[in-house]
């Protein structure tokens, strides 16, 4: 079995240390379980949280995300609509952001994980 690379782990939502356990409990589609985390990872056994508050970090790359979302839906808003209201782009952010929200959390934590969680992977795990 060939290794997953660092950046179709991360995609696939998988433990940065192993790239086998998956992150999350729960699929994206449980839409009231999407946020739970794993404690430890279902593979290796690393500990997810490696101290405590250590997600409160991933909340920056979230905002990240959400600038990108933001900026894009606005962008889409400009090119499909002839002279858009200043309502019309507040609610197509706020609708966009909030149905996308889901994926902002996830990949926000996972990425968070990935890039600055200091957490090398080891293909013997």
């Amino acid at each position: 079995m060939s290794q997953k690379g660092p950046l179709l782990a991360a995609l696939e939502g998988k433990c940065p240390r192993c790239r086998k356990g998956d992150m999350f409990q729960y699929p994206l589609y449980k839409i009231s379980k999407f946020h739970k985390v794993h404690d430890n990872c279902p593979h290796c056994g690393m500990q997810y949280e490696i101290e405590p508050g250590f997600f409160y970090g991933a909340m920056y790359v979230s905002y990240a995300l959400s600038v990108g979302i933001f900026l894009t839906t606005a962008f889409l808003v400009t090119m499909f609509m002839e002279n858009p209201s200043i309502k019309t782009y507040i609610l197509s952010v706020v609708i966009v952001a909030l149905v996308l929200y889901p994926i902002n959390f996830r990949y926000s934590r996972i990425l968070f994980a990935h890039v600055f969680g200091g957490i090398k992977y080891d293909p013997s795990k």
